[in-house]
């Protein structure tokens, strides 16, 4: 099973009851093709960027959910037969991202080097901080 993330834009102009029921409607869609939904997360009425079909706000849904390919293709094929549902867009998660996202690794120790410090063994001189000046004053003077 893959993992998917699917966003879709309702109209403003629905009435809250069928906003509830078109999205009911496509969440049982993922569970009748035997999906499993992950996270559905709706931000409510938001506004635009810019116009969408003359709209400036739009009900924001999104869907992340495990199943097979005829999933997302079963509902873009429903938001297209609705004209409530403006925009969507489904997007294929990389399940390796994802864990990535989730790991912090430490940062690696730095230990700064000062004038005094000697180069120890594996560094070159030119590692350590104004070595070259050192260097050319001597040979100036």
């Amino acid at each position: 099973m893959r993992l998917y993330e699917t966003a879709f834009l309702i109209a403003p102009n629905l009435p809250e009851e069928e906003v509830e029921a078109l999205i009911q409607e496509m969440a049982e869609v993922i569970k009748q093709k035997k999906g499993q939904m992950v996270k559905e997360d709706r931000w409510g009425k938001r506004k635009l960027a810019y116009p969408i079909k003359k709209f400036e706000e739009a009900y924001y849904v999104f869907f992340l959910y495990e199943g097979e390919p005829d999933i997302p293709a079963e509902l873009e094929r429903l938001f297209k037969q609705k004209d409530a549902v403006i925009r969507f867009m489904t997007i294929k998660q990389d399940r390796r991202e994802n864990v990535r996202r989730k790991k912090k690794t430490a940062p690696l120790p730095v230990t700064p080097l000062t004038e005094d410090s000697e180069v120890g063994e594996g560094q070159s001189p030119s590692s350590t901080p104004n070595s070259g000046e050192s260097e050319r004053k001597e040979e100036s003077q």
